[in-house]
């Protein structure tokens, strides 16, 4: 159980500004999410080498176990039954003299195409950048014969020279069953660069991708290639694309091309980007290797912060939480392709009910109850095209707004809690919105975080709230249109770590 001891000073202040009924959480740490991963201590970003083998889900991390800022990287490492409760298992791997170990990825090598295997588990291998200051980066290989308990550096490390690229990092494989080969995607600068290897340790260049192409504000990084199928029967290629900076509301985020992949090349659908989650709060997400194919899911998950404040975020003991592991879909909207994004099932599974179904008056406060972990689902808006404004407030004065018109989508964190670490924590963040229907919303809020998923997750934003009390009312406002609309409200139970 994780808890700390709050001085009085602190205890003072959380009597005055919260009623009595939401001191239950008192002992818990400040800001401490209670359903989302975060470390144990000290520092957390990049969640990487997220693959499923032998009914886990690995989730390693770029991880820095002396401080709780960025230091000397190293690979955390936690596991999942059930992509909801994490179980953290110690750092995986440590710095040497080739350098720091950055982002990477890590595949489930069935074949034994590497040559790594001693027993009877399938290896699993680790692919990662070796960052350091003087040599610069290149691309090097781990590997476990124990389910990804223990790991080895491969003694000819480095598999993947540096060509003279400053920003050479954050290598995703995949195998690609249509070529049979691995297929490397490698941030190069502001471009993606394609390789291909039948063993993991000898590498080909096969192309590149993204001159002229997307948002160039800043350096790429953590690319993502993968085939995922659409409602519709369809399949297409997604590249995911993180940049820092560049993103549409400041600092980093993560975009995305739909189009075609023949083995060597990636054609992009068009030439402009579209954006993932147009909140500021989720960057370097990728998809997880190996999920079975009975399964069929399209599984990914994010690093909840960024760059442009992650390292001053009002957390004590640890900074850095992901976002819920999410299933992605193709869908077709007004003519072109779109990943929408949920939770897992997972997590629904675990929800509990506290509001069914009922039917609020529009402009009418709601009792939300006093939980810092809830989901809301809102629906029965009659067709609206927008024009809804949505509240979470508290007796304390804090409030977050979600405002939604015909054409935009936006945000705002300026009253929500502490946000004066850093100057644009405060701006409204925006999201354009092509005239739908308003179908549905959903949010999921923790003790530090709100998701925002809008028509069945079409339209997705995440981002950070560090309010003092727990948000226990809402109001739905809809100016000059009188009736009611649906509300839910769900309690989240604590991962078993939190408990």
């Amino acid at each position: 159980m994780r808890k700390a001891i709050l001085s009085i000073l602190a205890l003072g202040a959380a009597m005055i500004s919260c009623s009595p009924s939401e001191l239950n959480d008192v002992e818990q740490e400040k800001f401490r999410p209670k359903f989302h991963f975060s470390p144990e201590a000290n520092w957390m970003n990049d969640p990487n080498g997220m693959v499923y083998y032998e009914g886990e889900y690995h989730l390693f991390f770029q991880y820095y176990p002396d401080s709780t800022v960025w230091g000397p990287m190293h690979w955390g490492h936690a596991v999942s039954k059930d992509l909801v409760d994490w179980e953290e298992m110690g750092i995986a791997l440590y710095p040497d003299e080739l350098g720091y170990i950055f982002s990477g990825s890590a595949v489930a090598d069935h074949q034994n195409t590497a040559g790594f295997k001693s027993g009877e588990h399938t290896p699993l291998v680790a692919i990662f950048t070796h960052h350091h200051d003087e040599n610069g980066e290149v691309q090097s290989l781990a590997f476990s014969n124990d389910r990804g308990r223990t790991w080895e550096k491969y003694e000819n490390n480095p598999v993947l020279p540096n060509p003279g690229i400053q920003d050479f990092r954050d290598p995703k494989v995949m195998w690609h069953e249509e070529g049979g080969q691995w297929i490397m995607s490698l941030a190069a600068k502001d471009v993606i660069h394609f390789y291909s290897s039948p063993n993991l340790k000898d590498w080909t260049f096969e192309s590149e991708f993204g001159k002229g192409i997307g948002a160039k504000g800043g350096v790429w990084e953590c690319p993502d290639l993968f085939e995922i199928k659409g409602e519709d029967g369809r399949s297409k290629w997604v590249l995911f694309v993180s940049i820092n900076p560049g993103a549409p509301n400041g600092g980093s985020g993560t975009q995305y091309f739909t189009g075609e992949f023949d083995g060597k090349t990636f054609a992009a659908d068009h030439q402009d980007e579209k954006w993932l989650d147009w909140g500021t709060d989720n960057y370097a997400g990728v998809t997880w290797a190996n999920v079975p194919k009975e399964d069929g899911r399209t599984l990914f998950m994010g690093w909840m912060n960024n760059w442009l404040y992650g390292d001053r975020t009002p957390t004590e003991g640890w900074r850095g939480a992901m976002t819920l592991a999410r299933e992605l879909v193709l869908v077709r909207d007004q003519g072109d392709d779109y990943i929408a994004q949920k939770p897992v099932r997972e997590f629904y599974q675990k929800l509990k009910p506290s509001i069914e179904s009922k039917q609020v008056n529009f402009n009418e406060a709601l009792a939300i109850g006093s939980e810092s972990g809830f989901v809301v689902k809102l629906s029965g808006f009659q067709e609206s095209k927008g024009d809804i404004k949505i509240k979470l407030f508290n007796e304390n004065g804090e409030e977050l707004l979600l405002n939604l018109t015909a054409d935009k989508i936006s945000l705002d964190r300026s009253s929500s809690g502490e946000t004066g670490f850093h100057p644009e924590f405060g701006k409204i963040q925006e999201m354009p919105y092509r005239g739908n229907n308003l179908v549905d919303v959903e949010l999921v809020v923790d003790a530090s975080s709100i998701e925002v998923f809008i028509n069945d997750g079409l339209y997705a934003m995440t981002a950070q709230v560090f309010n003092k009390c727990p948000f226990d009312k809402m109001m739905v406002e809809r100016p000059d249109a009188p009736g009611k609309y649906s509300a839910s409200v769900y309690e989240v139970p604590a991962m078993s770590s939190r408990k």
